[in-house]
């Protein structure tokens, strides 16, 4: 059975069968009503339902799945009972935090196992007797597995977050090895995709015992509050038109995307040297060093930070008031996902994409495909 957000009634999230410590937890976020996608799965989850929830990132679906995990909790049984697979460091560590600030009254502690950092904390962390609730990316939990240092014989919670960019980056084969370490039939799971691709669909099949399927439509090529324009120039000039077009706004705070660690690397040394408060984010980065530019860029100690598609997805970073694509985005999947990280929690914000010579033709495919006009402007004389 599907459900569709028109036949939701608006709630609030004091009427929902949520205990009182976690309520008081909600508050404390400054939540009154749920978003879409909460508002659909909680009631389900919270009934001992498996889900499929179709919702893009910044719906507000880890909170949809967190709650429900805090309440599915036993303090009495020994080992892991709940886990959250994620597809990257950051929504790992994102995951893990608001957990821990919804079970504030009640804490859970997860362990959160990713690549990237050293394995002798993660083994120190597993041993603990109290561990119930372990976030972490397919190919470390798989490798804990292997080492004998994670059970998951006693899991009774499962999420599979973010599952369709796990398919992409190849996590599949893993994902289905950590299930099979799981009770099949006691076992509540729930997934959450942007998209439903067959190969979710045929994982739905196998793993999940008739989901109730829940649709959020996609709000983030249309959202109102994202002005989406873009410049044509010659390739070697984007450099001196980021710059402009920065200058040209008053104390932006800015992602710039790029393809390629490279790619980043160079264009932050240029900005860099320029003088502007900018900072980098790729995959070859540690965890710890991610951590930190993430934090700092938060808090406005750098207001740029060029960054790779890995912070395209799942990073949930206030006040970005512009997001520039610097290299073409590699389709349209990718385009809403960068631009949604501008204009979070209703505010506004712009989305620039630097259309070199050779990018004009793909350029068209994306926005044919796109519900909303992205106009082409013209670059500040400056530039």
């Amino acid at each position: 059975m599907t459900d569709t957000i028109q036949e939701v009634q608006r709630t609030s999230f004091a009427a929902m069968p949520i205990s009182e410590k976690v309520q008081r937890a909600v508050a404390d976020q400054g939540w009154e009503t749920p978003t879409p996608i909460q508002a659909l799965a909680l009631p389900e989850l919270l009934d001992g339902e498996d889900v499929v929830g179709l919702a893009q990132t910044g719906s507000g679906k880890t909170a949809a799945f967190a709650i429900p995990l805090i309440e599915s909790l036993d303090a009495k049984p020994r080992g892991v009972q709940a886990l959250v697979l994620v597809p990257t460091r950051e929504l790992a560590a994102q995951a893990a935090t608001e957990i821990s600030s919804l079970s504030k009254y009640n804490p859970v502690r997860p362990v959160v196992l990713c690549g990237g950092v050293g394995i002798g904390p993660q083994i120190k962390a597993l041993r603990n007797r109290s561990t119930s609730v372990v976030v972490g990316t397919p190919g470390r939990i798989l490798d804990h597995l292997q080492r004998g240092t994670l059970h998951l014989n006693a899991v009774r919670y499962l999420v599979l977050d973010e599952a369709d960019r796990m398919l992409d980056m190849g996590f599949a084969p893993d994902v289905g090895r950590i299930l099979s370490h799981t009770p099949e039939k006691e076992r509540q799971t729930a997934l959450f995709s942007a998209t439903m691709p067959g190969e979710i669909r045929g994982m739905v099949k196998r793993h999940m015992r008739s989901p109730r399927y829940l649709t959020v439509k996609s709000e983030a090529p249309t959202v109102d509050t994202v002005e989406q324009v873009y410049y044509r120039m010659d390739g070697r000039d984007k450099t001196r038109a980021l710059r402009a077009l920065i200058d040209a706004e008053k104390d932006p705070v800015t992602i710039v995307f790029r393809r390629t660690k490279h790619g980043a690397t160079k264009l932050h040394r240029q900005l860099e040297k320029s003088g502007y408060k900018v900072a980098l984010l790729h995959g070859g980065k540690s965890q710890s060093q991610r951590t930190k530019t993430l934090e700092g860029f938060s808090r406005g100690r750098t207001s740029i930070l060029v960054a790779t598609n890995v912070a395209s997805r799942g990073l949930d970073i206030p006040n970005v008031s512009h997001v520039f694509n610097y290299d073409l985005p590699e389709d349209t999947e990718t385009y809403v996902h960068r631009i949604g990280r501008t204009a979070r929690a209703g505010k506004e914000g712009v989305a620039v994409t630097l259309v070199g010579e050779a990018e004009v033709r793909d350029f068209e495919k994306i926005r044919r495909s796109l519900p909303v006009e992205v106009r082409q402007s013209r670059l500040p004389r400056s530039a």
